[in-house]
């Protein structure tokens, strides 16, 4: 197949785009390789996939491309004439969301809608997109799950997660687009993110520097592991949405529809204290962390906990990677890479 990756140089996007040029499909990333984050580990994901795909004989193009500048996203997906796209390419950062909100309407809501309406011009047979456990928002009914209504959002980053989905809900409706959205827990692993818990406290442990532990440790996540997220996303691109035959407007079930829509998480299925994932990396290091614990800030969610029972029943996948196994994995790439 042809396959459009949005965000092909960000975190889960690079470890997508390796997976599907390992099987055999052709691949056309997109990415503004905006500067949230260092752009150089950006640039550095991105000279990995051009060189698997040169190994391999693969076909792999590169676009610099902001999917907000509706011209330059159209001029590309049209040469590209993918048959599938896996939207993964968003503003990150949930806190800075409280700073710079129009960062994410521009990239989250403009720039989704320009995906929506070329998947809808080009007719494309599937697109799956990134949602986030950030919609759950002030539900504390655990596990969560897809069923559960997600109407309170606690940070705008939230928002603009929920409004992609109900924006997909729409088109699907509208013009019968298949379409999948996948929401993600406190994904971690080699390559990621700088501003991400994992990486701070890895390099505030090796560097000696003190380590500010918000809610005082007390946080919990669903912590999962980029190669299950992979797997759930390749699975979920290659299943074509098709409507819910059991679905009822009188009783509208959230995770799915009438239209060819269905909603998943994918998580770990278990939620770890934040001070536990923390005494993980030390055990990897060998080193212990100083630590200076600190309130909550405003928005945070104490706890995500992962139903991951619609995954396995519709698509045979389970998440299986322990956070210590997880952590070990990414505490080998973190010493090769920084040659450390």
């Amino acid at each position: 197949m042809r396959v459009l990756v949005t965000g092909s140089a960000g975190f889960i996007g690079f470890h997508v785009v390796q997976r599907l040029l390992a099987r055999g499909d052709a691949v056309v990333g997109v990415d503004s390789l905006n500067a949230y984050y260092d752009v150089a580990l950006k640039e550095a994901r991105l000279a990995e996939s051009r060189k698997l795909a040169e190994r391999l004989g693969a076909d792999f193009t590169f676009v610099h491309a902001n999917i907000a500048d509706g011209a330059a996203f159209h001029a590309c997906f049209d040469a590209a004439r993918p048959d599938r796209v896996i939207h993964l390419a968003a503003q990150a950062g949930v806190r800075y969301s409280s700073e710079n909100p129009l960062a994410y309407v521009e990239s989250n809501v403009t720039g989704f809608t320009n995906v929506l309406e070329a998947c809808r011009h080009a007719q494309v047979a599937h697109l799956t997109f990134a949602s986030s456990s950030s919609v759950y928002g002030a539900n504390t009914t655990m596990p969560f799950s897809e069923h559960h209504h997600v109407d309170h959002p606690l940070q705008f980053y939230a928002a603009t997660k929920r409004a992609g989905e109900l924006m997909a809900h729409a088109y699907s409706h509208l013009y019968r687009l298949p379409v999948t959205g996948l929401r993600f827990f406190t994904v971690y692993g080699p390559w990621g993110r700088p501003d991400m818990a994992p990486m701070i406290f890895t390099r505030s442990i090796m560097e000696g520097t003190p380590i500010r532990l918000f809610n005082r440790g007390n946080h919990a996540r669903d912590f999962t592991y980029i190669d299950d997220i992979v797997e759930g996303v390749v699975r979920a691109s290659d299943d074509i949405a098709t409507p819910d035959a059991n679905w009822l407007p009188s009783v509208p079930d959230p995770a799915s529809s009438d239209a060819p829509f269905r909603i998943f998480n994918i998580g770990n299925n278990d939620s770890v204290q934040l001070i536990d994932f923390l005494a993980a990396i030390e055990d990897a290091l060998g080193r212990k962390a100083v630590t200076v614990p600190v309130d909550a800030q405003p928005g945070d969610v104490l706890e995500t906990f992962a139903d991951v029972s619609e995954l396995e029943t519709r698509l045979g996948y389970r998440p299986k990677v322990s956070v210590r196994e997880g952590v070990r994995r990414f505490v080998d790439w973190y010493r090769a890479f920084y040659a450390v």
